[in-house]
Protein backbone atom coordinates (compact mmCIF):
# COMPACT_ATOMS: atom_id res chain seq x y z
CA UNK A 1 0.00 0.00 0.00
CA UNK A 2 1.58 3.14 -1.31
CA UNK A 3 1.36 5.74 1.92
CA UNK A 4 -0.45 8.78 1.19
CA UNK A 5 1.40 12.03 0.46
CA UNK A 6 0.51 14.88 3.48
CA UNK A 7 -0.95 17.88 1.51
CA UNK A 8 0.43 20.44 3.80
CA UNK A 9 3.45 19.39 5.18
CA UNK A 10 6.17 17.35 4.64
CA UNK A 11 6.64 13.69 3.68
CA UNK A 12 3.40 11.00 4.11
CA UNK A 13 0.90 10.88 6.63
CA UNK A 14 1.73 7.82 8.13
CA UNK A 15 5.55 8.99 8.54
CA UNK A 16 4.84 11.61 11.08
CA UNK A 17 5.77 11.96 14.63
CA UNK A 18 3.75 9.64 16.71
CA UNK A 19 2.32 11.00 19.98
CA UNK A 20 5.28 9.67 22.15
CA UNK A 21 8.19 11.59 19.63
CA UNK A 22 5.60 14.55 19.65
CA UNK A 23 5.71 14.84 23.65
CA UNK A 24 9.87 14.32 23.51
CA UNK A 25 9.81 16.65 20.98
CA UNK A 26 8.30 19.42 22.85
CA UNK A 27 9.58 18.62 26.57
CA UNK A 28 13.09 18.91 24.70
CA UNK A 29 11.90 22.12 22.93
CA UNK A 30 10.13 23.52 26.18
CA UNK A 31 12.96 23.72 28.40
CA UNK A 32 14.57 26.23 25.78
CA UNK A 33 11.15 28.13 25.88
CA UNK A 34 9.37 27.77 28.77
CA UNK A 35 6.62 30.32 28.65
CA UNK A 36 5.49 29.38 25.09
CA UNK A 37 2.11 28.17 24.14
CA UNK A 38 2.17 24.64 23.09
CA UNK A 39 -0.88 24.25 21.95
CA UNK A 40 -1.70 22.09 18.79
CA UNK A 41 -3.28 23.36 16.16
CA UNK A 42 -4.96 20.58 13.63
CA UNK A 43 -4.78 21.17 9.51
CA UNK A 44 -7.47 22.07 7.79
CA UNK A 45 -9.58 19.50 5.93
CA UNK A 46 -8.97 20.68 2.09
CA UNK A 47 -12.60 20.63 1.06
CA UNK A 48 -13.39 23.12 3.43
CA UNK A 49 -10.98 25.66 1.98
CA UNK A 50 -13.55 27.09 -0.86
CA UNK A 51 -10.38 26.81 -3.38
CA UNK A 52 -11.35 28.67 -6.86
CA UNK A 53 -12.33 26.48 -9.47
CA UNK A 54 -9.77 26.08 -12.45
CA UNK A 55 -9.66 28.43 -15.00
CA UNK A 56 -7.72 26.04 -17.44
CA UNK A 57 -10.04 23.75 -20.20
CA UNK A 58 -7.88 21.30 -22.03
CA UNK A 59 -8.24 19.72 -24.98
CA UNK A 60 -10.10 16.39 -25.45
CA UNK A 61 -6.94 14.85 -26.62
CA UNK A 62 -4.90 15.41 -23.65
CA UNK A 63 -7.66 15.71 -20.53
CA UNK A 64 -6.47 12.35 -19.29
CA UNK A 65 -3.38 14.06 -18.24
CA UNK A 66 -4.51 16.09 -16.23
CA UNK A 67 -6.29 16.58 -12.77
CA UNK A 68 -8.49 19.22 -10.98
CA UNK A 69 -8.53 17.46 -7.74
CA UNK A 70 -8.57 19.95 -5.12
CA UNK A 71 -6.14 18.28 -2.49
CA UNK A 72 -4.42 17.40 -5.45
CA UNK A 73 -3.89 20.78 -6.69
CA UNK A 74 -3.02 22.31 -3.30
CA UNK A 75 -0.36 19.78 -2.57
CA UNK A 76 1.10 20.98 -5.56
CA UNK A 77 1.26 24.71 -5.08
CA UNK A 78 3.58 25.02 -2.02
CA UNK A 79 6.85 23.54 -1.73
CA UNK A 80 8.00 22.41 2.08
CA UNK A 81 9.37 25.17 3.80
CA UNK A 82 7.83 26.66 6.78
CA UNK A 83 6.48 29.59 5.55
CA UNK A 84 4.70 26.99 3.48
CA UNK A 85 3.38 25.01 5.75
CA UNK A 86 2.64 27.83 8.12
CA UNK A 87 0.18 29.08 5.29
CA UNK A 88 -1.31 25.59 4.81
CA UNK A 89 -2.24 25.18 8.47
CA UNK A 90 -4.07 28.36 8.73
CA UNK A 91 -5.73 27.56 5.35
CA UNK A 92 -3.89 30.17 3.10
CA UNK A 93 -4.31 29.19 -0.41
CA UNK A 94 -3.86 32.16 -2.37
CA UNK A 95 -2.35 31.44 -5.81
CA UNK A 96 -2.91 27.48 -6.84
CA UNK A 97 -2.02 25.96 -9.63
CA UNK A 98 -5.48 25.17 -11.83
CA UNK A 99 -4.60 21.62 -13.08
CA UNK A 100 -1.55 19.10 -12.45
CA UNK A 101 -0.40 17.55 -15.17
CA UNK A 102 1.09 14.18 -15.16
CA UNK A 103 3.01 13.58 -18.91
CA UNK A 104 3.39 9.67 -19.59
CA UNK A 105 6.53 10.17 -21.80
CA UNK A 106 8.39 13.17 -23.46
CA UNK A 107 5.73 13.18 -26.38
CA UNK A 108 3.28 14.15 -23.26
CA UNK A 109 5.29 16.80 -22.42
CA UNK A 110 6.05 18.36 -25.81
CA UNK A 111 1.93 18.81 -25.69
CA UNK A 112 1.24 20.30 -22.75
CA UNK A 113 3.95 22.76 -23.63
CA UNK A 114 2.38 23.25 -26.99
CA UNK A 115 -0.61 23.66 -25.60
CA UNK A 116 0.39 25.88 -22.53
CA UNK A 117 2.21 28.52 -25.03
CA UNK A 118 -1.21 29.07 -27.48
CA UNK A 119 -3.45 29.28 -24.53
CA UNK A 120 -1.10 32.12 -22.34
CA UNK A 121 -0.68 29.00 -19.68
CA UNK A 122 2.21 29.31 -17.06
CA UNK A 123 4.19 25.96 -16.90
CA UNK A 124 5.67 25.36 -13.60
CA UNK A 125 8.12 21.90 -13.45
CA UNK A 126 7.55 19.44 -10.36
CA UNK A 127 9.51 16.85 -9.13
CA UNK A 128 9.30 15.85 -5.91
CA UNK A 129 7.85 19.27 -4.24
CA UNK A 130 10.25 19.62 -2.04
CA UNK A 131 10.90 23.23 -2.78
CA UNK A 132 12.00 25.67 0.17
CA UNK A 133 12.50 28.43 -1.75
CA UNK A 134 9.19 28.84 -3.22
CA UNK A 135 10.13 27.20 -6.62
CA UNK A 136 6.93 25.17 -7.01
CA UNK A 137 3.97 27.98 -6.43
CA UNK A 138 2.15 29.75 -8.77
CA UNK A 139 2.79 33.45 -7.13
CA UNK A 140 1.25 35.47 -9.96
CA UNK A 141 -1.80 36.46 -11.48
CA UNK A 142 -3.51 34.37 -13.96
CA UNK A 143 -3.64 30.42 -15.21
CA UNK A 144 -0.92 27.88 -14.28
CA UNK A 145 -0.56 24.30 -14.55
CA UNK A 146 2.03 21.70 -12.49
CA UNK A 147 3.79 19.95 -14.61
CA UNK A 148 4.54 16.68 -12.41
CA UNK A 149 7.45 14.38 -14.15
CA UNK A 150 6.78 11.65 -11.75
CA UNK A 151 5.62 9.04 -14.53
CA UNK A 152 8.47 9.52 -15.96
CA UNK A 153 10.93 7.27 -13.35
CA UNK A 154 12.89 5.22 -15.30
CA UNK A 155 16.42 4.30 -15.49
CA UNK A 156 16.36 3.76 -19.46
CA UNK A 157 19.80 2.37 -19.65
CA UNK A 158 23.01 1.41 -18.12
CA UNK A 159 26.28 1.39 -19.67
CA UNK A 160 28.49 -0.44 -17.13
CA UNK A 161 31.98 0.34 -18.66
CA UNK A 162 31.48 3.80 -18.04
CA UNK A 163 29.43 3.36 -15.08
CA UNK A 164 26.84 6.24 -15.90
CA UNK A 165 23.04 5.60 -16.73
CA UNK A 166 20.15 7.56 -18.92
CA UNK A 167 17.30 8.01 -16.49
CA UNK A 168 14.35 9.83 -16.49
CA UNK A 169 13.74 13.10 -14.83
CA UNK A 170 10.78 12.01 -12.74
CA UNK A 171 12.44 8.88 -10.77
CA UNK A 172 12.33 9.59 -6.85
CA UNK A 173 15.26 9.13 -4.90
CA UNK A 174 14.98 5.76 -3.40
CA UNK A 175 13.46 4.25 -6.68
CA UNK A 176 16.66 5.50 -8.60
CA UNK A 177 18.68 3.20 -6.22
CA UNK A 178 16.60 0.29 -6.45
CA UNK A 179 16.83 0.12 -10.14
CA UNK A 180 20.74 0.97 -9.94
CA UNK A 181 21.13 -2.02 -7.01
CA UNK A 182 21.03 -5.37 -9.02
CA UNK A 183 24.00 -3.69 -11.10
CA UNK A 184 26.01 -2.83 -8.16
CA UNK A 185 25.98 0.82 -8.48
CA UNK A 186 24.74 3.76 -7.27
CA UNK A 187 23.98 7.49 -7.54
CA UNK A 188 25.19 8.37 -3.76
CA UNK A 189 23.45 11.38 -4.22
CA UNK A 190 21.50 11.34 -0.87
CA UNK A 191 19.92 14.96 -0.37
CA UNK A 192 18.27 15.26 3.28
CA UNK A 193 14.94 15.59 0.62
CA UNK A 194 15.89 11.83 -1.03
CA UNK A 195 12.75 10.71 -0.42
CA UNK A 196 10.87 12.93 -1.99
CA UNK A 197 12.68 14.68 -4.40
CA UNK A 198 13.62 13.84 -8.21
CA UNK A 199 16.42 13.66 -10.44
CA UNK A 200 15.06 16.06 -12.07
CA UNK A 201 14.71 18.44 -9.29
CA UNK A 202 18.21 18.29 -7.94
CA UNK A 203 19.35 18.98 -11.35
CA UNK A 204 17.29 21.85 -12.11
CA UNK A 205 17.84 22.97 -8.34
CA UNK A 206 21.61 22.05 -8.47
CA UNK A 207 21.35 20.36 -5.28
CA UNK A 208 24.11 19.13 -3.04
CA UNK A 209 24.33 15.88 -1.50
CA UNK A 210 25.51 12.66 0.15
CA UNK A 211 29.17 14.15 0.11
CA UNK A 212 30.47 17.06 1.98
CA UNK A 213 33.78 16.95 -0.09
CA UNK A 214 34.64 17.16 -3.70
CA UNK A 215 31.66 15.55 -5.35
CA UNK A 216 29.15 17.88 -3.48
CA UNK A 217 26.87 18.62 -6.21
CA UNK A 218 24.76 16.68 -8.70
CA UNK A 219 26.62 18.63 -11.11
CA UNK A 220 29.54 16.52 -10.33
CA UNK A 221 27.76 13.46 -11.22
CA UNK A 222 25.84 14.69 -14.49
CA UNK A 223 27.19 13.49 -17.92
CA UNK A 224 24.44 15.35 -19.85
CA UNK A 225 21.12 16.61 -20.34
CA UNK A 226 18.08 16.51 -22.27
CA UNK A 227 15.58 18.67 -22.19
CA UNK A 228 11.89 19.97 -23.67
CA UNK A 229 11.91 23.57 -24.20
CA UNK A 230 8.75 25.38 -25.85
CA UNK A 231 11.22 25.91 -29.22
CA UNK A 232 12.48 22.50 -29.58
CA UNK A 233 14.40 19.25 -27.66
CA UNK A 234 17.84 19.79 -26.61
CA UNK A 235 20.38 17.59 -25.55
CA UNK A 236 24.03 17.48 -25.35
CA UNK A 237 26.95 15.13 -25.42
CA UNK A 238 27.82 12.50 -23.20
CA UNK A 239 31.48 13.22 -22.74
CA UNK A 240 33.67 12.77 -19.39
CA UNK A 241 34.83 16.45 -20.21
CA UNK A 242 35.17 19.33 -22.72
CA UNK A 243 36.46 22.14 -23.01
CA UNK A 244 33.92 23.03 -26.09
CA UNK A 245 32.44 26.15 -25.18
CA UNK A 246 30.58 26.98 -22.62
CA UNK A 247 28.78 24.12 -21.20
CA UNK A 248 24.92 23.66 -22.51
CA UNK A 249 24.66 21.08 -19.29
CA UNK A 250 25.62 24.38 -17.10
CA UNK A 251 23.05 26.51 -18.90
CA UNK A 252 20.13 24.00 -17.47
CA UNK A 253 21.80 23.37 -13.96
CA UNK A 254 20.21 25.62 -11.73
CA UNK A 255 17.84 26.59 -14.12
CA UNK A 256 14.67 25.89 -11.89
CA UNK A 257 12.34 25.24 -15.03
CA UNK A 258 12.46 28.70 -16.13
CA UNK A 259 14.38 27.14 -19.77
CA UNK A 260 13.00 24.09 -20.13
CA UNK A 261 11.77 21.03 -18.58
CA UNK A 262 14.07 18.24 -17.93
CA UNK A 263 13.06 14.61 -19.27
CA UNK A 264 16.05 12.88 -18.79
CA UNK A 265 20.00 12.78 -18.27
CA UNK A 266 23.38 10.48 -18.61
CA UNK A 267 24.35 10.69 -15.08
CA UNK A 268 27.26 9.16 -13.34
CA UNK A 269 27.94 6.16 -10.85
CA UNK A 270 29.72 4.55 -8.63
CA UNK A 271 30.19 1.64 -7.35
CA UNK A 272 28.71 0.50 -3.98
CA UNK A 273 30.84 1.06 -0.85
CA UNK A 274 32.46 -1.66 0.90
CA UNK A 275 34.67 -0.23 3.62
CA UNK A 276 33.35 2.57 5.56
CA UNK A 277 33.83 4.04 9.06
CA UNK A 278 32.39 7.14 11.07
CA UNK A 279 34.30 8.79 13.76
CA UNK A 280 32.90 11.17 16.06
CA UNK A 281 35.11 14.21 17.25
CA UNK A 282 34.25 16.37 20.30
CA UNK A 283 35.86 20.15 20.97
CA UNK A 284 36.09 22.24 23.69
CA UNK A 285 36.60 25.00 21.65
CA UNK A 286 34.52 26.39 19.02
CA UNK A 287 37.78 28.55 16.45
CA UNK A 288 39.41 25.35 17.33
CA UNK A 289 36.67 23.20 15.71
CA UNK A 290 36.93 25.40 12.80
CA UNK A 291 40.32 25.15 12.43
CA UNK A 292 40.32 21.75 12.81
CA UNK A 293 37.81 21.18 9.96
CA UNK A 294 39.51 23.57 7.67
CA UNK A 295 42.85 21.53 8.04
CA UNK A 296 40.58 18.47 7.41
CA UNK A 297 39.71 20.13 4.11
CA UNK A 298 42.58 21.14 3.21
CA UNK A 299 44.41 18.30 3.52
CA UNK A 300 43.10 16.34 -0.05
CA UNK A 301 41.90 13.42 1.75
CA UNK A 302 38.58 14.13 0.45
CA UNK A 303 36.13 12.22 3.37
CA UNK A 304 32.63 11.49 2.12
CA UNK A 305 31.37 12.83 5.76
CA UNK A 306 33.01 16.15 7.35
CA UNK A 307 30.22 17.81 9.33
CA UNK A 308 31.06 20.25 11.62
CA UNK A 309 28.33 20.49 14.45
CA UNK A 310 28.06 24.03 17.03
CA UNK A 311 27.24 23.24 20.68
CA UNK A 312 23.73 23.90 20.16
CA UNK A 313 23.12 21.75 17.26
CA UNK A 314 24.94 19.12 18.70
CA UNK A 315 22.63 19.27 21.98
CA UNK A 316 19.45 19.56 20.14
CA UNK A 317 20.45 17.15 17.59
CA UNK A 318 22.58 14.54 17.93
CA UNK A 319 21.85 14.77 22.18
CA UNK A 320 25.73 15.70 23.03
CA UNK A 321 26.28 18.51 25.00
CA UNK A 322 29.77 20.17 24.34
CA UNK A 323 31.37 23.86 24.88
CA UNK A 324 33.12 23.63 21.31
CA UNK A 325 30.97 21.19 19.08
CA UNK A 326 31.40 17.97 17.31
CA UNK A 327 33.24 16.82 14.46
CA UNK A 328 31.61 13.88 12.40
CA UNK A 329 34.08 12.34 9.88
CA UNK A 330 33.42 9.75 7.83
CA UNK A 331 35.55 7.74 4.98
CA UNK A 332 34.25 4.87 2.16
CA UNK A 333 35.70 3.44 -0.91
CA UNK A 334 34.52 0.18 -3.13
CA UNK A 335 37.93 -0.51 -3.89
CA UNK A 336 39.93 -0.39 -0.43
CA UNK A 337 40.17 -0.03 3.08
CA UNK A 338 39.93 3.38 4.26
CA UNK A 339 42.12 3.10 7.52
CA UNK A 340 44.54 5.02 6.54
CA UNK A 341 43.03 7.91 5.29
CA UNK A 342 40.97 8.02 8.41
CA UNK A 343 43.65 7.67 10.75
CA UNK A 344 45.63 10.48 9.18
CA UNK A 345 42.41 12.86 9.45
CA UNK A 346 41.92 11.71 13.11
CA UNK A 347 45.92 12.97 13.35
CA UNK A 348 45.22 16.38 12.12
CA UNK A 349 41.59 16.99 14.60
CA UNK A 350 43.68 15.45 17.61
CA UNK A 351 46.24 18.26 16.65
CA UNK A 352 43.52 20.83 16.85
CA UNK A 353 42.49 19.85 20.48
CA UNK A 354 39.83 17.14 19.35
CA UNK A 355 39.00 14.21 21.15
CA UNK A 356 37.98 11.45 19.32
CA UNK A 357 35.43 9.46 20.44
CA UNK A 358 33.49 6.53 18.69
CA UNK A 359 34.34 4.92 15.87
CA UNK A 360 31.92 3.21 14.01
CA UNK A 361 32.81 1.23 10.87
CA UNK A 362 30.47 0.20 8.12
CA UNK A 363 30.28 -3.80 9.34
CA UNK A 364 29.88 -2.88 12.74
CA UNK A 365 26.38 -2.57 14.74
CA UNK A 366 25.07 1.10 15.53
CA UNK A 367 26.95 1.35 19.32
CA UNK A 368 23.98 2.90 21.32
CA UNK A 369 24.80 6.86 22.09
CA UNK A 370 27.05 7.00 19.35
CA UNK A 371 26.19 10.94 18.32
CA UNK A 372 27.19 10.71 14.73
CA UNK A 373 24.06 8.13 14.46
CA UNK A 374 21.39 9.60 16.56
CA UNK A 375 22.19 13.22 14.58
CA UNK A 376 21.51 11.01 11.01
CA UNK A 377 18.86 10.02 12.81
CA UNK A 378 17.56 13.19 14.12
CA UNK A 379 18.80 14.51 10.64
CA UNK A 380 16.29 12.38 8.47
CA UNK A 381 13.42 12.91 10.60
CA UNK A 382 13.76 16.76 11.13
CA UNK A 383 11.28 17.96 8.60
CA UNK A 384 8.66 16.09 10.23
CA UNK A 385 9.58 17.45 13.69
CA UNK A 386 9.44 20.92 12.17
CA UNK A 387 6.19 20.33 11.09
CA UNK A 388 4.89 19.30 14.60
CA UNK A 389 6.54 21.98 15.74
CA UNK A 390 5.05 24.61 13.76
CA UNK A 391 1.42 23.34 14.46
CA UNK A 392 2.64 24.43 17.85
CA UNK A 393 3.30 28.09 16.71
CA UNK A 394 7.23 27.86 16.64
CA UNK A 395 9.01 29.04 14.38
CA UNK A 396 11.31 26.46 13.14
CA UNK A 397 13.41 26.94 9.83
CA UNK A 398 16.89 26.95 8.22
CA UNK A 399 18.92 28.92 5.93
CA UNK A 400 22.44 28.07 4.25
CA UNK A 401 25.17 29.78 2.87
CA UNK A 402 28.80 29.16 1.68
CA UNK A 403 32.04 31.61 2.30
CA UNK A 404 35.60 31.55 2.38
CA UNK A 405 37.76 30.52 4.83
CA UNK A 406 39.55 33.80 5.24
CA UNK A 407 35.98 35.70 5.91
CA UNK A 408 34.11 32.84 8.02
CA UNK A 409 35.03 34.14 11.38
CA UNK A 410 33.82 37.78 10.97
CA UNK A 411 31.00 36.55 8.40
CA UNK A 412 29.51 33.88 11.09
CA UNK A 413 29.65 36.14 13.75
CA UNK A 414 27.87 38.35 11.16
CA UNK A 415 24.99 36.26 10.18
CA UNK A 416 24.60 34.47 13.90
CA UNK A 417 24.26 38.59 15.44
CA UNK A 418 21.78 39.68 12.55
CA UNK A 419 19.61 36.41 13.26
CA UNK A 420 19.77 36.47 17.13
CA UNK A 421 19.00 40.31 17.14
CA UNK A 422 16.01 39.70 14.51
CA UNK A 423 14.86 36.47 16.46
CA UNK A 424 15.06 38.85 19.91
CA UNK A 425 13.01 41.44 17.82
CA UNK A 426 10.04 39.24 16.29
CA UNK A 427 10.05 36.56 18.82
CA UNK A 428 11.36 37.69 22.24
CA UNK A 429 13.69 34.60 22.55
CA UNK A 430 14.83 31.88 20.53
CA UNK A 431 18.32 29.91 19.64
CA UNK A 432 20.66 29.96 16.58
CA UNK A 433 22.39 26.98 15.57
CA UNK A 434 24.65 26.05 12.87
CA UNK A 435 26.50 23.27 10.80
CA UNK A 436 28.72 23.03 8.34
CA UNK A 437 26.96 20.58 5.82
CA UNK A 438 29.81 20.59 3.15
CA UNK A 439 33.52 21.81 3.12
CA UNK A 440 35.85 23.03 0.24
CA UNK A 441 39.41 23.60 0.71
CA UNK A 442 38.84 27.09 0.21
CA UNK A 443 35.41 27.41 2.51
CA UNK A 444 32.83 26.34 4.57
CA UNK A 445 28.79 25.72 3.50
CA UNK A 446 27.26 27.03 7.17
CA UNK A 447 23.65 25.74 7.39
CA UNK A 448 21.92 27.29 10.41
CA UNK A 449 19.00 26.56 12.31
CA UNK A 450 16.36 29.05 13.83
CA UNK A 451 13.58 27.78 16.85
CA UNK A 452 11.88 30.60 18.44
CA UNK A 453 8.57 30.74 20.33
CA UNK A 454 5.90 32.08 17.29
CA UNK A 455 2.56 33.62 17.80
CA UNK A 456 -0.25 31.49 16.11
CA UNK A 457 -1.47 33.31 12.75
CA UNK A 458 1.93 35.41 12.62
CA UNK A 459 4.45 32.42 11.43
CA UNK A 460 5.07 33.91 8.47
CA UNK A 461 5.36 37.16 8.52
CA UNK A 462 7.45 36.64 11.63
CA UNK A 463 9.88 34.11 9.85
CA UNK A 464 10.41 36.64 6.74
CA UNK A 465 11.32 39.26 9.24
CA UNK A 466 14.02 37.08 10.70
CA UNK A 467 14.70 35.60 6.97
CA UNK A 468 14.61 39.33 5.12
CA UNK A 469 17.95 40.26 7.95
CA UNK A 470 19.41 37.47 7.56
CA UNK A 471 19.65 37.21 3.68
CA UNK A 472 20.76 41.04 4.12
CA UNK A 473 24.01 40.26 6.46
CA UNK A 474 24.42 37.21 4.17
CA UNK A 475 24.85 39.31 1.43
CA UNK A 476 26.72 42.32 2.69
CA UNK A 477 29.53 40.42 3.94
CA UNK A 478 30.47 38.32 0.94
CA UNK A 479 28.25 35.02 1.27
CA UNK A 480 26.15 33.08 -1.57
CA UNK A 481 22.42 33.42 -1.06
CA UNK A 482 21.92 29.53 -1.04
CA UNK A 483 24.25 26.89 -1.92
CA UNK A 484 22.19 23.92 -2.33
CA UNK A 485 17.81 24.92 -2.09
CA UNK A 486 17.86 26.95 -5.13
CA UNK A 487 16.96 30.46 -5.72
CA UNK A 488 13.15 30.12 -6.44
CA UNK A 489 10.59 33.08 -5.84
CA UNK A 490 11.92 33.36 -2.03
CA UNK A 491 15.92 34.55 -2.77
CA UNK A 492 15.09 36.62 -5.52
CA UNK A 493 15.69 39.73 -4.15
CA UNK A 494 19.15 38.85 -2.67
CA UNK A 495 19.73 36.72 -6.08
CA UNK A 496 19.49 39.67 -7.79
CA UNK A 497 22.29 41.48 -5.86
CA UNK A 498 24.73 38.74 -5.65
CA UNK A 499 24.84 37.93 -9.60
CA UNK A 500 26.66 39.95 -12.36
CA UNK A 501 24.62 42.34 -14.01
CA UNK A 502 25.88 41.43 -17.38
CA UNK A 503 25.06 37.81 -16.76
CA UNK A 504 21.31 38.65 -15.34
CA UNK A 505 21.49 40.03 -19.42
CA UNK A 506 22.76 36.73 -20.90
CA UNK A 507 20.58 34.92 -18.71
CA UNK A 508 17.27 36.74 -19.56
CA UNK A 509 18.16 37.03 -23.32
CA UNK A 510 18.47 32.62 -23.42
CA UNK A 511 14.63 32.83 -21.95
CA UNK A 512 13.50 35.15 -24.24
CA UNK A 513 15.49 32.51 -26.65
CA UNK A 514 13.99 29.64 -25.36
CA UNK A 515 10.70 30.29 -23.63
CA UNK A 516 9.40 33.30 -25.91
CA UNK A 517 6.07 33.28 -24.54
CA UNK A 518 7.42 33.44 -20.78
CA UNK A 519 5.39 30.23 -19.67
CA UNK A 520 8.11 28.51 -17.94
CA UNK A 521 7.98 29.16 -14.14
CA UNK A 522 7.44 32.57 -14.29
CA UNK A 523 8.77 34.76 -11.13
CA UNK A 524 12.09 31.81 -10.79
CA UNK A 525 15.46 33.62 -10.90
CA UNK A 526 13.82 36.54 -13.62
CA UNK A 527 10.74 38.71 -13.87
CA UNK A 528 7.83 38.74 -11.28
CA UNK A 529 5.23 37.47 -14.11
CA UNK A 530 5.11 35.54 -17.54
CA UNK A 531 7.21 39.26 -18.97
CA UNK A 532 10.40 38.77 -18.52
CA UNK A 533 12.01 41.82 -16.93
Amino acid sequence: MVSKRSWWGWGTQDAALSDSEVATLVGRVSALVPEHDFTDHEPPDPASLGVAAPRVVVPAALAGLFSADVEDRLGHSRGKAFRDVARSLVGDVTHVVDLVARPTSEADVIDILEFCTGADIAVIPYGGGSSVVGGVEPRFDGPAVSLDLSRLDQVLEIDTISRAARVQAGVLGPDLEAQLRPAGLTLRHFPQSFEFSSLGGWLATRAGGHFATLYTHIDDLTESIRAVTPVGVTESRRLPGSGAGPSPDRMLLGSEGTLGVITEAWMRLQDRPVFGATATIAFDNWDRAVDATRAVAQAGLYPTNCRLLDPAEALINAGRATTGGILIIAFESADHPIDAWLERALEIVRGHGGEVGSIRRREESTEAGDSSTAWRSSFIRMPYQRDALARRSMVVETFETACTWDRFDAFHDAVTTAAREAVTAVCGAGVVTCRFTHVYPDGPAPYYGIYAPGRWGALVNQWDEIKAAVSQAIIDNGGTITHHHAVGRDHRPWYDRQRPDPFALALRAAKGALDPAGILNPGVLLGSGKAVT
